[in-house]
């Protein structure tokens, strides 16, 4: 709609797709709808000449390569420029890709509205095979950008369909609208706030706090994991040390990536310990076809800041036990992207604390029957 009312108000339709832009989007709809209709009629562009299938599929193909470029570049600005995975990297380059790809397709040969579609998703597609096949990025996290990807390519496809149809100089205007986008993205590595966020599991445990609380001190390795998630290389954790007692203390606890530093900075027996975070490993091993892949965004795009263990005493002797994870994802949209790396950590939080109630009830359990045996032979005649 914005794109069309640019086009009414006699100006470029690119000015549309400033729409997406957070904050900027406001004022652009203020200004299209105080804008009086041009009096110059657009009309639509007509194609009277038939093309042959090479013509249209060489054109289909620069449609795509052009694309293409827009996303390889914007990743070298974005990433490898300003360490930035914002939201014109992930919301308004696959937009203009798929647009930029339409617009250069159509400009030699004429493309339904499901072919448009097609070559914005196409655009979006070969995109992520491009950065697994130069080692730019893994498997997992390219299939987890993909529902929001390839949506966003379709819309530019239908919108650089409606360019190409109603614009002049429809490949003009997209050379000179490409500028939006590095400039995006600078105003958002400078001014996007770094939000905090909690996730918290529980277990029940049919032991004392006493008993859960040594369990979560000092528990023996953890068992293989058998998860199918582990075992595509999301960070699994093995087993904790700490060095040390009390607050200043060490907890070391060794996942399948490598180790975390948390120094113990509340240390209430039984009953509550906390620690900070001052050294990660990366989230995950990438699946990759080569070796070693090792993008940007592991090196701190997810960054776990404290965590704590409470423990409460239930009525029937029994111990609540609370894992709670406190961090940040400079990853946009957030709201997307922390659904997965909740669900990630719960899994995370799921195995350790399993991990405590299985060996705090062994050792009640062992605890009863060393009791019942060692008063059992004085209560006999």
């Amino acid at each position: 709609m914005s794109v069309r009312r640019s086009i009414k108000a006699g100006l470029s339709p690119w000015v549309g797709l400033f729409v997406f832009v957070p904050g900027l989007n406001l004022l652009i709809m203020l200004m299209l709808a105080a804008r009086p209709d041009s009096q110059q009629q657009v009309t639509s562009r007509s194609y009277q000449e038939q093309v042959g299938f090479v013509q249209r599929l060489r054109s289909a193909a620069c449609g795509v390569a052009s694309g293409l470029a827009v996303g390889i570049v914007m990743l070298g600005i974005s990433v490898y420029g300003l360490d930035m995975y914002g939201a014109a990297l992930f919301l308004g380059t696959p937009v203009v890709m798929g647009a930029v790809a339409v617009v250069v397709s159509n400009s030699s040969a004429t493309r339904s509205w499901s072919s448009s579609v097609g070559l914005g998703m196409l655009s979006v597609v070969l995109a992520g095979g491009t950065l697994l096949a130069f080692a730019l990025e893994g498997g997992i996290c390219i299939a987890m950008a993909a529902p929001v990807m390839l949506p966003l390519g379709a819309l530019g496809g239908v919108i650089g369909k409606i360019i190409a149809e109603s614009s002049g100089q429809p490949v003009q205007g997209t050379l000179a609208a490409l500028i939006f986008l590095p400039g995006w993205a600078g105003v958002e590595s400078l001014t996007t706030p770094r939000p905090e966020f909690l996730v918290s599991s529980a277990v029940e445990i049919n032991a004392s706090p006493d008993q859960v609380w040594e369990s979560v001190i000092h528990f023996p390795d953890l068992d293989e994991p058998d998860e199918w998630y582990f075992q595509l290389g999301i960070a699994c954790p093995m087993r904790a040390e700490i060095h040390g007692q009390g607050v200043g203390a060490v907890r070391h606890c060794i996942f399948t990536t490598g180790t975390f530093v948390e120094p113990i900075t509340v240390w209430d027996a039984p009953c509550h310990l906390a620690f900070d975070v001052e050294q990660q490993p990366a989230p995950m091993f990438e699946m990759s076809p080569y070796r070693h892949v090792h993008p940007p965004h592991l090196d701190g795009a997810l960054r776990s800041t404290h965590g704590e263990f409470v423990l409460d005493q239930l009525p029937d002797g029994r111990t609540r036990l609370t894992g709670n994870t406190w961090y940040e994802f400079d990853m946009y949209p957030q709201t997307y992207w922390t659904l997965w790396s909740d669900l990630l950590i719960h899994r995370i939080h799921a195995r350790v604390l399993e991990h405590v109630r299985r060996h705090a009830e062994g050792m009640s359990r062992s605890h009863g029957k060393s009791s019942t045996s060692s008063t059992f032979p004085a209560s006999q005649p």
